[in-house]
């Protein structure tokens, strides 16, 4: 991490299209994404969130994340709160580079792991030189 300062940064809250169903705000992932030579791997954020909770669809070339946490601290007297507590949601558009047919989600810790590999034509490939 060359020269980059470390510096916390607030829950950025989703201001949604449609009205929701739930009574509680709702919050943009952070993510990082890493690139290998077969795959990107999107790792986002969604602490009190758990598997069952994970919805990912695709359609139309758009990648949606919701997430949704469960009754945190229902029936508790609140002392202090500094945690806004709130569903996930995040869009991403994929490229042609990506194989949409093997998209692959794993929820861990908090944690949503998503393997997006690449088309075999988007792969880098070593070319042998032969003799001769």
């Amino acid at each position: 991490m060359a020269d980059k300062e470390l510096q916390a940064r607030e829950k950025q809250e989703v201001m949604q299209q449609a009205e929701s169903t739930r009574d509680v705000p709702t919050y943009v992932p952070d993510v990082d994404i890493y690139e290998t030579a077969d795959a990107i791997v999107l790792l986002a954020d969604m602490p009190g969130v758990s598997p069952e909770n994970v919805e990912i669809d695709l359609k139309d070339d758009i990648l949606t994340i919701r997430g949704a946490v469960s009754d945190f601290g229902k029936g508790e007297n609140e002392i202090l709160i500094e945690y806004g507590v709130g569903d996930y949601f995040r869009e991403f558009t994929l490229g042609k580079s990506i194989d949409q047919s093997k998209i692959e989600a794993v929820m861990k810790d908090g944690v949503l792991k998503l393997i997006l590999p690449k088309v075999d034509k988007a792969r880098p490939k070593k070319i042998e030189v032969k003799a001769g």
